[in-house]
């Protein structure tokens, strides 16, 4: 996002003793009688929000691409635009030293280092910060979780078949083998128990990750 241009209060053609403004998105001129209590203001030829002065303490102002004025804390390193039709995730640099006198200026956004990737539920795209592939991501849209790429899953779920079938073998074996030392001593039920129960649920894991959905990367940043 451009920087806007810097906050110059000047005197209106009609009425001299009424301050004006220059939106910092059409260039037009805002009236500022009766708003100069207000921290910005907004245009009524563009309907775009200017800052008049600096953010309140804490905070800082961030101008997204689509023009949309954000408010946030002057720690904040992520902020996403709430405009339905942007949705932009803004990566931040170092908080901005701006002097008193002059008006607060929006933060530039940095390139991002990560990873655009098609959501497998909603089929909208989103940043993934991650360097690597075959981790889980959630979904800012959807809030719900896939893997970003299928090595992942199909690794999980391989392993969780093989651990759930060992388990059951060796619950079968035991079963088998210990019938009649389970008959003088109850407690031998515990372990079949046991091995069954581990294998039910290394299996249903298996079903999880084989039923996941998966994202996949559509490019990455250089």
């Amino acid at each position: 996002a451009e920087l806007p241009p810097p906050y110059t209060a000047i005197a209106s053609p009609d009425a001299s003793n009424v301050p004006v403004i220059n939106c910092r998105v059409c260039q037009s001129l805002i009236n500022l009688d009766g708003k100069l209590h207000q921290h910005v203001v907004k245009c009524t030829v563009c309907n775009e929000a200017t800052p008049i002065k600096n953010p309140p303490s804490g905070k800082k102002y961030v101008r997204c691409q689509c023009n949309c004025l954000l408010i946030c804390k002057d720690t904040s390193r992520k902020i996403g635009c709430p405009r339905p039709n942007c949705r932009r995730i803004i990566t931040l640099g170092p908080v901005m030293l701006i002097p008193e006198e002059q008006p607060a200026q929006p933060a530039l956004p940095v390139q991002p280092d990560g990873t655009r990737v098609v959501c497998g539920h909603c089929g909208n795209t989103f940043l993934w910060m991650e360097l690597r592939f075959n981790t889980l991501a959630k979904c800012p849209h959807c809030k719900k979780i896939s893997s970003v790429g299928s090595a992942l899953p199909r690794r999980r779920c391989c392993a969780y078949i093989t651990i759930g079938m060992i388990c059951i073998f060796i619950g079968v074996g035991l079963t088998v083998g210990t019938q009649d030392f389970a008959r003088r001593f109850h407690a031998t039920y515990v372990s079949w128990a046991i091995a069954y129960l581990l294998g039910l649920i290394c299996l249903i894991r298996a079903c999880y990750w084989g039923a996941i959905k998966v994202s996949y990367p559509e490019h990455s940043f250089a």
